[in-house]
C-alpha cells in the first residue's frame, strides 16, 4: 500500500530521553557511559539499516559527552570518499597510539558491520577494532506499544484500528510517528472531536 509522505517539523535535537531502547538497552548503557567518560574505549561503531536511529544515538552521545573534545564522530563511513577514508583512518590511529594512553574516542555508524563496508581493508579492520554493536529497528508491535503508551501520556484515547491504520498509511520510524501523533493530538484537541479512524485520515489529508 502506499504510504503518505507528510509535511512535518524537524525532529528535536537528539537526546537518549528521545530513543526508544527496544532492544538496544546494552548498547544505550555503554553510549550513555561514553558520554559519562566512564567508557574506555578507543573506537565504538554502530550499525544498522536507515531508520535504526543509529544518526540519533551518535548525536545523543555527543550532546550528552562531559568531554566532547575527546569524541570523533564519523557517520555514514560507508559513503566517505577516499580523502575521508584516510582522515578517519588517521584519527583512529592518533587516539589509539600504541605505548600513550587514549587520547579519546571515536564513535562511527555505517549501514553494515565493519567486515562487510566497501571502504579501504586497513579502515575496515579498524573500525572493528573496538565495540561494535547492531542497532535494532523496533518491532511493529513495539511501535505499537510505543503509540499507546505516548497517547496514553498524552491523554489521548487511541483505538487499535487507529495504530494499525498509522503503522500502514504513513512511514514508520519513530520520529515521524511521534510528529504525527503530536499533530493528530492538536487537532482532535482543536475540533473537539475524539481521535477516530475518520478523524486521522482527516487530519492527514491536511498535512500533505
Amino acid at each position: 500500500m502506499r504510504q503518505l509522505v507528510l509535511g512535518i517539523s524537524p525532529p528535536p535535537e537528539p537526546a537518549f530521553e528521545g530513543f526508544v531502547t527496544g532492544r538496544n538497552a546494552e548498547l544505550v548503557s555503554r553510549l550513555k557511559a561514553l558520554a559519562a567518560g566512564q567508557l574506555a574505549e578507543t573506537v565504538v561503531y554502530l550499525w544498522g539499516e536507515r531508520g535504526s536511529g543509529r544518526s540519533h544515538l551518535l548525536g545523543a552521545t555527543q550532546r550528552a559527552a562531559v568531554h566532547p573534545e575527546r569524541l570523533f564522530i564519523a557517520d555514514d563511513v560507508d559513503s566517505l570518499d577516499a580523502a575521508a577514508q584516510i582522515a578517519l583512518f588517521n584519527r583512529i590511529n592518533e587516539v589509539r597510539e600504541p605505548g600513550q594512553a587514549p587520547r579519546g574516542t571515536v564513535l562511527a555508524a555505517g549501514s553494515a558491520p565493519p567486515a562487510q563496508l566497501a571502504l579501504r581493508d586497513d579502515l575496515r579492520s579498524r573500525l572493528a577494532w573496538g565495540l561494535v554493536y547492531q542497532v535494532h529497528t523496533l518491532t511493529d508491535a513495539e511501535k505499537a506499544t510505543y503509540l499507546r503508551d505516548e497517547a496514553t501520556r498524552r491523554g489521548l484515547r487511541i483505538s487499535d484500528e487507529v495504530v494499525a491504520y498509522l503503522l500502514t498509511h504513513v512511514r514508520r520510524d519513530l520520529p515521524t510517528l511521534v510528529a504525527i501523533l503530536a499533530h493528530l493530538d492538536e487537532y482532535s484537541l482543536s475540533r473537539q472531536r475524539p481521535l477516530t479512524l475518520p478523524l486521522v485520515r482527516e487530519a492527514l489529508g491536511a498535512m500533505q
